[in-house]
């Protein structure tokens, strides 16, 4: 297949989730999460969502190099993975199925079966949505719905689903395989 192609409440709450979120990403303190705690505390927002447009979201401008087959729940979307060694790391642990939840009404998220190489990893870039990302201290799959907050160094960006916001908001499974 080719690739065609998050309201604050008030000031204080604004400046308070700011202040969370610079603390978070700047905490070099050892954790690890719990395997399978559905409350996940990944890098916290510093924006609140935005309703999902139902738009067709952007194609990612990261350096595409794999076609690869992605179906949500059942119904297949384009999508591509880029040439980062991460994402081809990733490719290796294909075909997944893969079971997502919400997490913080921007990314539905999911574990993957073993952690991914992060050396060699290209600058951090926020997420935009539609980016199929990994975040590197939990060892799990993530997939924006909304735009993130801002670039983390733990989080790679392996790829991009051209999916619209509602349907990438409301997935329940991923399968990902590579294209013939």
């Amino acid at each position: 297949m080719n690739s065609a192609g998050l309201r604050p409440f008030a000031r204080a709450a604004t400046a308070t989730a700011v202040l969370l979120t610079v603390a978070a990403c700047t905490d070099t303190s050892p954790a690890s999460p719990p395997a399978t705690s559905s409350a996940r505390q990944q890098t916290p927002t510093a924006q609140a969502p935005t309703a999902p447009s139902g738009r067709k979201t952007a194609p990612s401008d990261r350096n595409i190099a794999m076609d690869i087959r992605v179906t949500l729940d059942g119904r297949p979307v384009d999508a591509t993975l880029n040439d980062s060694p991460a994402a081809r790391d990733f490719a290796g642990l294909l075909p997944l199925s893969l079971d997502l939840e919400d997490f913080h009404q921007t990314e539905r998220i999911a574990d993957l079966p073993s952690k991914l190489t992060t050396s060699g990893a290209p600058e951090p870039a926020a997420p935009k949505s539609g980016d199929l990302t990994y975040y590197a201290p939990w060892g799990n799959l993530a997939l924006f719905y909304r735009d993130g907050p801002s670039a983390s160094a733990d989080l790679l960006i392996l790829g991009h689903i051209d999916a619209d916001t509602d349907r990438l908001a409301g997935a329940d499974r991923i399968s990902i395989e590579a294209a013939p």
